[in-house]
């Protein structure tokens, strides 16, 4: 079974002169098996797919040293990989199933339930975590409003 490998980011040390003396060093959350480094090339890889609901962020040190001395050539510098969320969890009602009576001649217009559902998607980036109420029967006898439920 083959890992799906995907470029994550690239180190890259002034003082790399691109002859192989200077080794790249990944340490923190995940590294060694999240992510690797090619320790030649600076490129960092995830070797998995990242949920952004498991874990929103990994916070990593890299630091570039001589390959001879072992003696490092910057100060280690921290970063943090921040996991894009995509919209990959559907919208979950709170409660349910929902069951109702209406009374005979109510009025039209008249309430009869408040549903809500909540999506597990980050709200902050784009329409993910979105949530849109539509009804699939019932029209035109019943209508919901598709932001409040």
């Amino acid at each position: 079974m083959f890992a799906r490998v995907r470029n994550v980011q690239k180190l890259h040390s002034n003082s790399d002169k691109g002859d192989g003396s200077v080794k790249y060093i990944l340490t923190g959350e995940g590294a060694g098996t999240i992510f690797i480094i090619d320790d030649t090339t600076g490129d960092i890889h995830s070797t998995k797919s990242l949920d952004r609901e498991q874990k929103t962020h990994y916070v990593l040190h890299a630091q570039a040293i001589d390959r001879r001395t072992n003696k490092p050539l910057e100060p280690e510098s921290e970063f943090i990989i921040k996991v894009q969320d995509i919209n990959d969890n559907a919208p979950k009602f709170t409660d349910g199933p929902y069951i109702v009576t209406v009374p005979e001649m109510s009025d039209m217009g008249t309430s009869v339930l408040q549903v809500t559902a909540t999506d597990a998607d980050d709200p902050t980036y784009g329409n993910s975590a979105r949530v849109v109420y539509s009804i699939l029967q019932g029209q035109p006898y019943f209508s919901v409003d598709p932001k409040t439920g």
